[in-house]
């Protein structure tokens, strides 16, 4: 194992044995799932070398691999700084566990998917109900069939009143006749199952689903009136998505208890509506994983697999037939060229009977896995501007992120920038050619993909940041927020006495759009 990864699990709290596959025929996990070889559990390990290579030689960026054969992990990854007992994003992967907790709902006889949604919020809804609001039911909001003539969730989280905004959006069409992505549907799920529980999902779900898989430390987004997202803001660790899929390979099944009904898990998983074709289709629909029909809230795949999925790929695969799952975190701007890759590459390394043991192929997958790390920044380590600059204030223009002042203290092994936001202090640390730990709440990070469910002002999210020169008067730095898929560049231009500092997210930059979220800071050296 490389010192850096070495260092990072040090400072984690992790063992070295985290990140390296089982040397064992077949070993036992303290986390719960068992741990063995890919051959004794016949998966060719030249395969996964060959998707490891794929993903390396790509532009699909992962933070987190792990596969599972049989009920046994045979191959399991983090790209350092992530790591495995980090929490991560799970942006729409999160609607996967909302529909598992209305599954126990159901199951506990508190609703049935043909209960009509009007019937929980009487005082929440509009002053006309038209036919088609009266109609829609719980199997709807699970299906994305709701009917609204546009998405609404934008429209949604800008409100107080996430229920009242949904139930009073337009529904064109028949609830139930067209499927059309609505992330505020499965919010609505969220909502009723707290109001027939009294309970939040996250707090629901705690004794029925994360406690008996083992899964620790899972936290959900909430709306301004205390309910879970439900459409995302779950954040587990990658493992946790491996047992929720294992789960749903054996239909509820979990160390010989029947934690969630077969009947359900089948239901859930099963062919129930059929996306539009794409206006501009770029490729055959039988060779689309977002064509192959929807469930509830799962997603069909080809292969007769199915999956939970989220924005820049989070992943739970279930390969029933194949007997395995397949976990991914990570941020990637092309989600079907991840799913291409798996086809290509795992798929075919999967046999049906032990494979003889390969020493070689295993040491090469071992020392892969072991290393598997983002690159920190190129450039230089110091510059003459950094001399001049370092231990210097600077003032910054009054501005929307309302930072007062920003200090720099360079040396040639690390960077530190302090900035002041009234009385508060914002401290980031960077490693130079190296991610240095740490944690920050700095205005406006990190870049997130939608508003509603924000956590409060002045949370503080885990940071992996490194910083270099690109040139003499220019210290770019990447701050990575560890428990999310995304990363800022922060550039700070010097010009004389002057600093300019600017923010580019990682969300802009793969979905090529500009980051106008956050203004440049403009500073003036004092003295």
């Amino acid at each position: 194992m490389n010192p850096t990864r070495r260092l990072f699990l040090q400072q984690l709290g992790l063992g070295a044995g985290a990140f390296v596959l089982s040397r064992g025929s077949r070993a036992w996990s303290a986390d719960g799932l068992p741990r063995s070889t890919p051959e004794a559990e016949g998966v060719a390990s030249p395969g996964i070398l060959a998707f490891l290579d794929a993903i390396a030689q790509s532009k699909y960026e992962l933070h987190s691999f792990m596969l599972v054969r049989h009920g046994r992990v045979v191959a399991e990854g983090w790209w350092a700084p992530h790591a495995p007992g980090l929490r991560h994003t799970m942006y729409s992967m999160s609607k996967s566990f909302t529909s598992t907790a209305v599954g126990f709902a159901v199951a506990e006889g508190k609703l049935s998917v043909e209960d009509r949604v009007a019937s929980f919020f009487p005082k929440e809804l509009p002053a006309k109900v038209d036919d088609h609001l009266a109609s829609l039911r719980v199997s709807d909001l699970l299906t994305m069939s709701v009917g609204n003539a546009k998405e609404p969730t934008g429209t949604v989280v800008a409100s107080e009143n996430w229920v009242r905004t949904f139930l009073a959006q337009p529904i064109a069409h028949t609830p139930g006749s067209t499927f059309m992505y609505n992330s505020a549907a499965t919010y609505m799920c969220s909502a009723i199952v707290q109001h027939l529980t009294g309970e939040k999902i996250v707090d629901y779900l705690r004794p029925r689903l994360f406690e008996p898989l083992g899964i620790e430390g899972a936290t959900w987004e909430t709306c301004p009136r205390g309910i879970n997202t439900g459409g995302w803001g779950l954040s587990v660790q990658t493992e946790a998505l491996a047992k929720f899929g294992q789960l749903y390979l054996q239909k509820g099944a979990w160390n010989r208890r029947q934690l969630l009904p077969a009947k359900w898990v089948e239901e859930a998983t099963s062919f129930h509506i059929q996306q539009p074709a794409p206006a501009k289709p770029t490729r055959p629909n039988e060779q689309n994983d977002w064509m192959q029909g929807y469930g509830y809230q799962f997603w069909r795949c080809r292969h007769r697999a199915f999956r939970g999925d989220g924005a820049f790929g989070q992943y739970t695969i279930v390969l029933p037939e194949q007997d395995a799952v397949i976990a991914m975190t990570g941020e990637s701007p092309n989600m079907q060229g991840e799913l291409d890759l798996v086809w290509e590459h795992l798929l075919p390394a999967m046999k049906d009977a032990p494979l003889p043991a390969d020493s070689a192929a295993q040491a090469r997958l071992r020392q892969t896995l072991s290393s598997l790390a983002i690159t920190p920044p190129a450039g230089q380590p110091t510059s003459e501007t950094a001399a001049r600059v370092s231990g210097k204030t600077f003032t910054i223009e009054p501005g929307q992120l309302g930072i007062t002042s920003v200090k720099f203290a360079f040396d040639a092994a690390s960077s530190v920038i302090t900035a002041h936001a009234g009385e508060t202090e914002h401290r980031i640390a960077c490693g130079s050619g190296k991610w240095q730990l740490g944690d920050t709440a700095f205005p406006g990070t990190p870049p997130r993909i939608i508003t509603g469910g924000t956590p409060p002002p002045g949370t503080r999210y885990r940071l992996a940041a490194s910083g270099v020169w690109k040139d003499a008067d220019t210290f770019e730095m990447t701050w990575r927020y560890i428990e999310t898929p995304h990363h800022d560049t922060v550039t700070c231009r010097f010009d004389g006495d002057g600093v300019k500092i600017s923010f580019g997210s990682s969300i802009a930059a793969k979905r090529a759009n500009p980051d106008s979220t956050r203004p440049v800071l403009v500073g003036r050296m004092l003295g």
